[in-house]
């Protein structure tokens, strides 16, 4: 019995031996499995950082204010902002609005120089309104810059700055290769600090914040602050492939939400205005609204994709070669997913260059040609039209139609003249919308003009009665509209046939 006990002894210690051999295995697996499993951050950017710093700059404007009411402090974000009253509250005057005429105001933002004859890029916002514009190094230099040219449209400028010392550069990257969880960094001028670095990844690309017509920005949770606008966003070889722009903030101060414009978009206007002092974008002369889910399925389509023609631009590029109706799904090779995708590509296309273009008319797809005219050519042109006074005649009561939950008239020249209806705009009165009717919930109002109903031309009430009977025999449920307002602007509405 002795003899056992001990033999049993002998391998409980065996057993307790191996237990801890297999405890210690168990947790250097762990360990290393953890390892692989977590972020393969850089483990410092001190060098990179070291490298960059030298061409990011602080950006000091002045401004004279004559006004004693006025907020003019120049804001972290461009108008139109979502949450712009937290910007607002966070720039709004320390002396509540109590100034003295000719007061000197000035503001602080960051930039970037982007080559050795003293380009420096940074937000129309920094900027603009400035008196006077001054650069400032991280070794305490300070230059005097002149402003080349702005882009409030994408809130991009470029300054000129003149040195008798070699200037430190930083190269343009490639934003199209960053993907989500990429790392990046941040170099700015937070609060008026300095130069400051913070580090964080892109939380998303191609975000929409409603600030202007190419919005297309890189969330990033790198902390970004009032002083950081115009400062570069670096991808870890150095290269800016963002200009930080905007935050989301209720405080004011990082929340880890901040908008930078990339460089897909922010190179050629970069170029251009280095180039030209202004911006040279492609204008294709068209109005456009979205392919929602109702419109597409009134048309037959598959899928709600491209964006719809709402109007043509009288003597614009595509007059009398797009139609107001067709539905641009290419254009010059690149899908157009969304109507948000068009006017950014249309902008960043050579005036001049003539482009294919895939579009849907009338359920029929078919390819045209089109030469691009200048968007700020077009914008002038359209400022300076002038409206014309209607002719007034004396015509009989038109007939009343009811129909969705509209009273449709013929458009006569004295109900022209009562809803003062463009001269130029021609179909079938909307004399009046029942409230809570189909027509009503997508905000077709009286003195609204009928012009087509799936997109065929309409004169009578009698025309639009009928093309709803027929798209109801058909099996449809949503009618097509094409709807002018009394200026003559073209919107498509789709209205379930009741």
């Amino acid at each position: 019995m002795k003899s056992k006990a001990i033999h049993l002894s002998e391998i409980l210690k065996v057993n307790a031996f191996a237990g801890f051999v297999l405890a210690l295995l168990i947790v250097f697996a762990s360990t290393n499995f953890v390892k692989a499993q977590a972020p393969n951050g850089p483990a410092s950017v001190a060098d990179l950082a070291e490298g960059l710093m030298g061409a990011v700059v602080n950006i000091s404007t002045s401004q004279s204010v004559e006004t004693s009411g006025q907020r003019n402090t120049p804001r972290n974000a461009p108008d139109g902002q979502p949450f712009q009253e937290f910007f607002d509250e966070f720039f709004q005057d320390r002396e509540n609005g109590r100034r003295t005429p000719n007061q000197q105001v000035s503001s602080l933002g960051s930039g970037f120089v982007i080559d050795a004859e003293g380009t420096v890029v940074t937000n129309n916002h920094v900027i603009e309104n400035a008196d006077n514009i001054e650069v400032i190094f991280a070794d305490g230099r300070r230059l005097d810059a002149v402003l080349v040219g702005a882009d409030p449209k994408t809130d991009l400028a470029v300054l000129k700055i003149e040195s008798d010392e070699p200037l430190d550069f930083v190269p343009i990257g490639d934003s199209t290769k960053m993907r989500i969880g990429d790392w990046v960094m941040a170099i700015g001028n937070p609060f008026g600090l300095g130069g400051s670095v913070s580090i964080g990844i892109v939380s998303a690309i191609g975000r929409d914040i409603n600030s202007g017509p190419y919005d297309n920005y890189i969330q990033t949770d790198a902390a970004i602050n009032r002083g950081n606008s115009g400062g570069p966003l670096f991808n870890m070889a150095g290269e800016v492939i963002g200009i930080n722009t905007a935050i989301i903030s209720p405080t004011g101060g990082s929340i880890g939400i901040g908008f930078s414009v990339p460089t897909e978009l922010a190179s050629n206007v970069i170029n251009q205005l280095r180039d030209f002092g202004e911006t040279r974008r492609g204008w294709l002369g068209v109005r456009i609204q979205p392919v929602t889910d109702d419109i597409a399925e009134s048309l037959g389509m598959d899928e709600a994709k491209g964006a719809l023609v709402a109007g043509v631009i009288p003597e614009g590029p595509v007059e009398g070669i797009m139609q107001a109706g067709d539905i641009i799904v290419t254009f010059d090779g690149k899908d157009v997913g969304t109507v948000r995708d068009l006017p950014r590509i249309v902008a960043e296309s050579p005036v001049g260059k003539e482009v294919d273009v895939d579009i849907l008319r009338k359920g029929e797809m078919m390819s045209i040609k089109v030469t691009l005219g200048r968007l700020e050519d077009g914008e002038r042109k359209l400022a300076a039209a002038d409206g014309n006074e209607p002719t007034v005649t004396d015509e009989e009561e038109p007939a009343v139609v009811e129909l969705m939950g509209m009273e449709l008239r013929e458009l006569t020249d004295p109900l022209r003249e009562e809803f003062q209806i463009d001269e130029n705009t021609n179909g079938v009165l909307i004399n009046a919308v029942d409230e809570g009717s189909n027509a009503d919930k997508k905000d077709v109002q009286a003195g609204n003009v009928i012009v087509e109903v799936a997109q065929e031309a309409v004169k009578t009430p009698q025309d639009v009665e009928e093309i709803v009977e027929k798209l109801k025999s058909n099996g449809r449920r949503n009618a097509f509209f094409m709807i002018a307002n009394p200026m003559g602007e073209l919107r498509f509405v789709t209205i379930r046939i009741e």
